[in-house]
C-alpha cells in the first residue's frame, strides 16, 4: 500500500480500462453507429447535384469571360506554342474563370479531384453552391446516383477558343465542365457565355440537346479546327472525297454543338456539321465535356482508331478522335483506317 492508496498493477489498469470502454460503447453505441452511417451517406457523391454545381459553374465563369472581353482588360500572355506552331494564350478571362469555376466545385465536393487547363493558387472560400437545381434538369433526372468520390474526376476548361476570344471571335468561346466516373465521362456542361446557352447532359438520364433530324456522309460537312489544323484538310479529303465541305471553327466546345439541334429559341446561327475531326494531340478539358453530351444522345467520340478515350488521369489526348451522332460511327473508323493502310 503507498501513501496516495492503491496501487493498480498493469494487468488492473487493462482490466479497468477494457470496462470503462465497455461502459461508453454501451451508453453512446447508438450516437457511434448514426454518425459513421451519415459521414458514410456524405462520403458518396450525388451526380445530379454535381450536374447542377457543374451547370452554376459553368455559367459563373461565363459572366467572367465576357465581362473581361467586354472591358476589353485581356491582358493576354502567350503560354508557349502548340505542336503546330500556333500561340496559346493566357487572358485575364481565363484565370478570373477558372478561379470561380475551380474554387466552386471544390468548396462544394472538396473529396474530387479537380482537373483545370489553367494552374493558380488563388483560393476563394466564400463562393458556394447556391443550391438550385435547374427546374429542366429536375424534370429529366429524376434518380439520385451517388458514386464514391475516388472514382470521380472532374475537367473544367475555363475559356475554351482563347485565340479566338482574343480576336473577338466570341461565338467560338464556350466554358466548359466535365465529370467522369471511372475514366468514362458521364457529366457534360457546355457554356456560351455570350449567348448566355448552357448545353447539359447526364450520361443514360437525360439532356436538353437533339441530334438533328437528318446528317449527310455522302460526303459530309467535316468541322474542324481554324488554329491548330495541320495538315487536317488533306486528310479529310483522302478520307471522305474532294467533294467534302470543311469547316474551319475555334473551340472543341463548339465543334460539338455544331452536330447537334440547338433547342427552339436558340439566338445565334451555327456552323451545322456532320462530323468532327481532330488529328493531332488534343487536351481532355477540351472535349470531355463534349464526348459526355454525344454519349447521352447516343453519338460517340473516339481516337481516330476508334478507341475510347480514358479520362480518369493523363490530360493529354494524342490519338486525335472523332466525334459524331445519327451516323454509323463505325464505318467513319473504317473510313480512316482504310486512308491509313493506302498511306
Amino acid at each position: 500500500m503507498s501513501p496516495m492508496g492503491i496501487r493498480l498493477s498493469p494487468f488492473g489498469v487493462a482490466v479497468f480500462c477494457l470496462l470503462a470502454l465497455g461502459v461508453f460503447y454501451h451508453l453512446y453505441a447508438g450516437v457511434i453507429s448514426s454518425r459513421l452511417a451519415a459521414f458514410s451517406q456524405r462520403s458518396n457523391i450525388n451526380l445530379r447535384e454535381l450536374l447542377a454545381v457543374s451547370v452554376e459553374a459553368a455559367v459563373l465563369g461565363g459572366k467572367e469571360v465576357k465581362k473581361v472581353r467586354e472591358e476589353n482588360s485581356l491582358k493576354e500572355k502567350s503560354k508557349g506554342k502548340t505542336k503546330e506552331g500556333a500561340i496559346e494564350f493566357l487572358t485575364m478571362g481565363d484565370l478570373l474563370s477558372h478561379r470561380k469555376m475551380y474554387n466552386l466545385i471544390k468548396n462544394t465536393f472538396p473529396e474530387i479531384k479537380v482537373n483545370s487547363e489553367e494552374h493558380d493558387n488563388f483560393v476563394d472560400k466564400t463562393l458556394s453552391w447556391s443550391r438550385d437545381i435547374p427546374a429542366d434538369i429536375l424534370e429529366k433526372i429524376g434518380r439520385h446516383r451517388e458514386v464514391p468520390p475516388e472514382s470521380v474526376t472532374v475537367w473544367i476548361d475555363p475559356l475554351d477558343a482563347t485565340q479566338e476570344y482574343t480576336e473577338t471571335l466570341v461565338q467560338y468561346v464556350t466554358t466548359m465542365v466535365c465529370v467522369a466516373v471511372g475514366g468514362q465521362p458521364v457529366i457534360g456542361v457546355i457554356h456560351q457565355p455570350f449567348t448566355g446557352f448552357t448545353a447539359w447532359a447526364a450520361v443514360n438520364e437525360g439532356t436538353n440537346m437533339f441530334p438533328r433530324s437528318s446528317y449527310n456522309m455522302d460526303p459530309p460537312k467535316v468541322i474542324v479546327s481554324r488554329s491548330h489544323s495541320g495538315q487536317v484538310k488533306n486528310f479529310i479529303h483522302d478520307v471522305f472525297g474532294n467533294g467534302t465541305t470543311i469547316i474551319a471553327a475555334g473551340g472543341a466546345g463548339y465543334k460539338v454543338l455544331s452536330l447537334l439541334q440547338m433547342p427552339s429559341g436558340d439566338k445565334e446561327p451555327m456552323d451545322q456539321a456532320d462530323v468532327y475531326v481532330h488529328i493531332t494531340i488534343i487536351k481532355k478539358w477540351d472535349i470531355c465535356a463534349g464526348a459526355a453530351l454525344l454519349s447521352a444522345l447516343g453519338g460517340h467520340m473516339t481516337t481516330l482508331e476508334g478507341e475510347e478515350i480514358d479520362y480518369s488521369d493523363h490530360p493529354l489526348n494524342e490519338g486525335g478522335l472523332v466525334a459524331s451522332v445519327g451516323v454509323d460511327h463505325q464505318a467513319i473508323i473504317k473510313k480512316l483506317s482504310k486512308r491509313k493502310t493506302n498511306h
